[in-house]
């Protein structure tokens, strides 16, 4: 099998042209092409001066490959296609004696019980939500009611946070091993769009990705695995330095000697409860910032030109990145096309905000998260936990800037502000009703106890002036 790269069309081609384009890129007879799979559809807008074209990456079999192959052999955009199927690691024993436990049912734990479950080691997985279609309810719960269910919400249950947030399916991790391929097959096959296989940025979805969850954990089942909601861990067990089990907190016991802690970032309790009990850990960085929204109808024009609202290019994004003279960096994160910023918390008298998009990305606003990245060595010494405990901090001191209660505040622009706002706010030139469920209240960033961190992403003057900007999608 070869592989086309860099393969030009222009965005408004029929789909029946590909196959004269391919045949016409190697100089073949149309015969001589036997088949084509489409790897990867991407498009490049940074040059607005340019048409717009899709660019393809083709996977396709011809008569006589080394043919054609030694035709092109100083052409790297023709190569051999790369072999991207999965080879499982290992196969389950006959005689299985211990079943692997998986603590965590988001993105981690649902494909660690789903590969488990498919070399036969039938897992047992334990998460401590709710299976997701109550989890759901108890959700707009929050949002509409502001009714915190601590075990069930944004943060926990079924899927995991990943399932009220964009469905972002693309990392710029490099995936030398193509282990992505794996996870875009298995949601095809659990009901995701076949079109996430090629998209350069394939995207689900919040209520697409609540079907594929249920599908997953069904495969789960079938294969011989165990899904247990409301299923909380509250001690592991560990003998002569071994772990040989966990506890539950309906006080049931479950040995094993292989677990997979799948526990996401907002499980506080187990991580206290794991270093308690003498488990390794360290500090690591992450990073700490703020919603922002604009009209998408400014972000498309802005990206795209005379393109913006093509149907075949949808809502667009954008990526910024700044790099501040005390050697900090700022840079968007989780940006939301036509999406929604929705409440997120776990705990009580706490605020923390995400973004989320359905499968359209059809809302009137476009919302990225403006972070700027920290370090233990130099915001929050003091131990492994030292973090943790400053994200409480600040979540709690959000809480209490929201007027101390869990109520939605009234939606506002920026040209209706209170009277009694100050000057130095500034009235918005380009209204923006903020999207999201949960309502907003007014108040100044600067004020915050975590300024030191967030006067780098805020606006100032040539602030992202010489900010890199990309859409290559």
């Amino acid at each position: 099998m070869l592989r086309i790269t860099e393969l030009k069309l222009p965005i408004d081609h029929p789909e029946e042209d590909l196959r004269p384009a391919i045949v016409q890129r190697l100089g073949i007879a149309s015969d001589d092409l036997l088949d084509f799979t489409l790897f990867k559809r991407s498009y490049d807008a940074r040059k607005k001066s340019s048409e717009l074209c899709f660019i393809y990456t083709i996977d396709l079999n011809v008569r006589d490959e080394a043919k054609v192959l030694g035709k092109f052999a100083d052409d790297r955009n023709v190569n051999v296609a790369p072999d991207v199927s999965y080879k499982f690691v290992g196969q389950a024993p006959s005689d299985l004696s211990q079943r692997p436990i998986v603590v965590g049912f988001g993105p981690c734990g649902i494909f660690a019980g789903l590969l488990l479950a498919q070399m036969g080691f039938k897992p047992i997985v334990l998460e401590r939500g709710t299976e997701v279609r109550q989890r759901t309810k108890d959700t707009w719960g929050l949002w509409r009611k502001s009714v915190l269910n601590p075990e069930s919400n944004v943060q926990f249950g079924e899927g995991g946070a990943g399932t009220f947030s964009d469905g972002k399916l693309y990392s710029q991790i490099k995936d030398p091993k193509f282990l992505g391929r794996k996870v875009l097959h298995e949601f095809v096959k659990a009901g995701a769009p076949e079109e996430i296989l090629y998209v350069s940025k394939p995207h689900i979805g919040t209520f697409r990705l609540t079907g594929m969850v249920e599908n997953m954990r069904e495969q789960i089942r079938e294969l011989g695995g165990e899904v247990r909601f409301q299923e909380r861990v509250t001690d592991v067990l560990i003998e002569d330095g071994q772990l040989v089990g966990v506890e539950l907190a309906s006080g049931e016991t479950l040995h094993s000697k292989h677990v997979v802690l799948a526990l996401g970032h907002s499980a506080r309790d187990t991580f206290r409860m794991l270093h308690g009990r003498g488990v390794f850990m360290e500090a690591k960085p992450f990073s700490v910032g703020f919603r922002i929204e604009h009209p998408q109808s400014l972000i498309d024009r802005a990206r795209l030109g005379k393109y913006a609202g093509h149907p075949k290019l949808g809502a667009a994004d954008y990526k910024l990145v700044h790099h501040a003279k005390n050697g900090r960096s700022v840079y968007s994160f989780c940006m939301c096309p036509g999406g929604t910023v929705v409440a997120a918390t776990s705990e009580p008298n706490r605020v923390v905000t995400n973004g989320m998009s359905q499968y359209s990305r059809n809302e009137r606003n476009a919302n990225s998260g403006i972070v700027v990245g920290i370090t233990p060595e130099v915001d929050y010494p003091g131990g492994p936990l030292a973090g943790i405990e400053l994200q409480e901090r600040l979540e709690s001191h959000a809480f209490v800037l929201g007027a101390a209660t869990t109520k939605p505040r009234r939606n506002w622009s920026g040209t209706s502000l209170p009277a009694s706002r100050p000057p130095h706010w500034g009235v918005s030139s380009r209204p923006i009703n903020p999207e999201s469920p949960w309502g907003t209240w007014p108040w100044r960033c600067r004020r915050l106890p975590s300024k030191r961190f967030v006067k780098h992403c805020l606006p100032s003057k040539n602030r992202f002036a010489a900010t890199r900007c990309t859409t290559r999608c």
